[in-house]
């Protein structure tokens, strides 16, 4: 993990912007998160289809995690009520968005030239390695907690080893191909800004939203386009080579894997295993069609 720019020591209650690419960009706040001693406070918006994951679904909503429906759809009295419970409840929070939307796919070029389309009707810069962001679940976010938040973290990430032979991208890892070692860096890079700097108007964060993707568009065209190839695969500036000591990684390690294994080792352990994955995910299905 090598990390660029301003993360705090301490932790903070954020709203944390990322670019958005692979589900491995989900545990990359983590990552972040686990070096700031935060990592039980990271929290999530994410795409209302996903509240169906098996016993997954259930436990982002009850972690604090949004639900949001894309344009036209998107209820802000709903997420605004979640924020607002969560900040009466002064829970800690890490709150995650990927104003994107989707994730940026190379083999998808549709998604990207229609996004490109939009910026370009809509008077905005056109952006080749990001997709145009949507602002609405940022502002919502901000606008309800501003008095209860820190900063926010602009986080720009990128993945080693997705290029081709030819210069063109790939396709950002999946999680298999990430935790199998097919992916040997992972670069962070981070800007802290203070609310005071953010508009608070709508119409004008969503362009000061754009203008943080044209920084990411640009951070990210040095790292996979720069024409000295030893300026490739890396960001400007300086850099730290980020390792975690086995006393943040061992306990839960021995921990979750203890109890799996001793499990899956027992007839009865794995019949209890199943029972909870499928009366889980049918409780928890239940239970978000209820109390999204």
């Amino acid at each position: 993990v090598i990390i660029y720019g301003d993360l705090p020591k301490n932790k903070e209650n954020v709203i944390y912007l990322s670019n958005h690419q692979c589900t491995v960009d989900w545990i990359i706040a983590d990552m972040l998160a686990i070096r700031q001693n935060a990592l039980g406070h990271v929290r999530y918006v994410l795409k209302d289809g996903l509240k169906w994951l098996p016993l997954y679904g259930w436990y982002f909503s009850q972690h604090g995690g949004v639900y949001v429906k894309r344009s036209a759809k998107f209820n802000e009295k709903e997420m605004r009520e979640k924020l607002q419970a969560q900040m009466k409840a002064e829970t800690p929070m890490y709150l995650v968005i990927f104003p994107e939307g989707t994730r940026y796919n190379p083999e998808i070029p549709k998604v990207i030239a229609d996004s490109q389309s939009f910026a370009e009707k809509e008077g905005l810069a056109i952006l080749k390695h990001v997709l145009t962001p949507r602002v609405k679940a940022t502002h919502v976010a901000i606008d309800t907690m501003k008095d209860y938040l820190d900063a926010v973290y602009d986080v720009t990430v990128a993945y080693e080893g997705t290029v081709d032979h030819k210069g063109q991208r790939k396709l950002a890892p999946s999680m298999t191909e990430f935790l199998c070692k097919e992916c040997p860096r992972v670069h962070i890079f981070i800007d802290r800004i203070e609310l005071k700097d953010i508009p608070e108007e709508q119409i004008y964060m969503r362009r000061w939203l754009h203008e943080r993707f044209e920084i990411k568009d640009k951070l990210l065209i040095e790292f996979y386009d720069a024409k000295d190839s030893k300026r490739r695969n890396k960001f400007p500036g300086k850099s730290v080579h980020s390792k975690l000591s086995l006393k943040k990684t061992l306990p839960s390690l021995l921990f979750l894997g203890g109890l799996t294994a001793s499990m899956l080792l027992t007839e009865s352990g794995r019949k209890l295993y199943v029972k909870t994955w499928i009366y889980g995910t049918l409780i928890g299905c239940l239970w978000v069609s209820v109390k999204p």
